[in-house]
């Protein structure tokens, strides 16, 4: 069983009072309060980790129900914005029905991000579906405080069998929160089943990436199969578990390579495709060195993906991630041969689409190719984006021709 939820005093709520014009983002529709926008007239110090209080304008005009940290930058998030619906057990469950709703019209199997965070008015918590089993993941200390009613909501509502919190992701530092995975009802597998484009994986839970699957990269997947055509040799970049060289070539590629740094995430590859009557070659390296000594042994493909994990986590690493980005892209491109096929991805928020495709032209020239971007594509969406929280729009993948003549 996980640990007991940190206590909120059973009292009224407090009020959290705003500066001068520190409202209108709010009243926009952003959720998030900055520590900076508070007025001094209701000091944050005053509050504990994860205490539900009122948002109120500098005039005393109510502007929502939020949850508090004084320690982080964001130090409010607020989950209500009716005066007569205050956080309890029946908004959260209301909360992961609507989501429910939205998931069961896009998936014909129980496979996919069940709760995306702010997008779904649940700041803080992400919640992926494997069948009867549920990962999670809480990121702040307010949702942290109302674990125990998700707990509850989440068995009310679809009786898995288990629910696990795989609580090890660095945003909790930021909120000084332990790192912790446990389950809170039901005994964790140690592998997670998944169904995607009538294709069968097994991931890893313990020791998987993140929530143990990547559902957020779904649609793009799918985009792939457009795009190959019959003898294709594809080269999956940072493959985790090689679910965009299997989907490669279930779609006809002739040939395809995982590299990976994780020996785990490439045994989890190989097994993948065997699973689905295919085959795999796996070379674990870091993604640089491998491009690098493929290209020095003269290898060619027609097809690289690159699916790299976020080089730019904070705006101070944007000069050092986009050089990173770069100069992968570059690789890519020195091993294409003819006219073949760049998916250039990024799940760096801080990485704008246009800077992305700024870096892509700017590899090509140094490779001296061309490129055309045919399409664009984004999370998948079980990842809506919420239309006043940029934030939540953070990944892209760009499919490129890639031409032999510097374009």
């Amino acid at each position: 069983m996980s640990d007991a939820s940190p206590a909120i005093p059973d009292q009224p709520l407090r009020t959290l009072r705003l500066k001068r014009g520190e409202d209108r983002r709010i009243a926009a529709g952003h959720p998030w309060v900055f520590s900076n926008e508070v007025a001094d007239t209701t000091p944050l110090k005053a509050f504990a980790p994860g205490e539900r209080a009122q948002i109120e304008s500098h005039r005393g005009q109510f502007l929502g129900y939020a949850y508090v940290n004084p320690h982080a930058l964001i130090c409010a998030r607020i989950l209500s914005r009716s005066a007569a619906r205050p956080v309890d057990e029946s908004l959260i469950e209301q909360r992961l029905r609507t989501a429910l709703t939205l998931r069961e019209r896009l998936y014909r199997e129980p496979y996919y991000r069940l709760v995306f965070g702010e997008s779904d008015g649940l700041p803080g918590l992400v919640l992926d579906r494997y069948a009867d089993v549920i990962v999670g993941q809480i990121a702040t200390a307010g949702m942290e405080a109302l674990r125990e009613t998700v707990e509850q909501a989440v068995r009310a509502l679809l009786s898995p069998a288990v629910l696990y919190w795989k609580n090890d992701s660095a945003a909790r530092q930021l909120e000084q929160l332990p790192l912790t995975a446990c389950a809170a009802f039901g005994e964790a597998p140690a592998e997670l089943g998944v169904h995607e484009a009538g294709l069968q994986f097994t991931a890893p839970l313990a020791q998987g990436q993140k929530t143990g699957w990547f559902y957020d990269q779904c649609a793009n997947r799918a985009r792939l199969a457009r795009y190959l055509w019959p003898g294709a040799r594809v080269l999956d970049v940072c493959s985790y578990v090689g679910a965009w060289a299997v989907t490669a070539l279930r779609a006809g590629a002739a040939s395809a390579c995982c590299i990976d740094s994780s020996e785990t995430a490439l045994d989890y590859a190989r097994r993948n495709a065997q699973a689905n009557a295919l085959s795999v070659e796996t070379l674990r390296a870091d993604a640089f060195e491998a491009l690098k000594s493929l290209q020095e042994q003269g290898r060619r493909f027609d097809v690289v993906v690159l699916d790299p994990p976020a080089f730019i986590k904070r705006k101070k690493d944007i000069p050092r991630g986009q050089a990173a980005y770069r100069k992968l892209n570059q690789l890519a491109l020195s091993l294409i041969e003819g006219e073949g096929l760049l998916v250039s991805c990024s799940c760096s928020y801080h990485l704008s689409p246009e800077a992305h495709t700024e870096i892509i032209q700017a590899a090509a020239r140094h490779s001296g190719r061309g490129v055309q971007i045919l399409e664009s594509g984004g999370q998948s969406p079980d990842h809506p984006v919420h239309p006043a929280v940029p934030e939540t729009r953070y990944l892209k993948a760009f499919f490129c021709r890639v031409t032999s003549e510097l374009g």
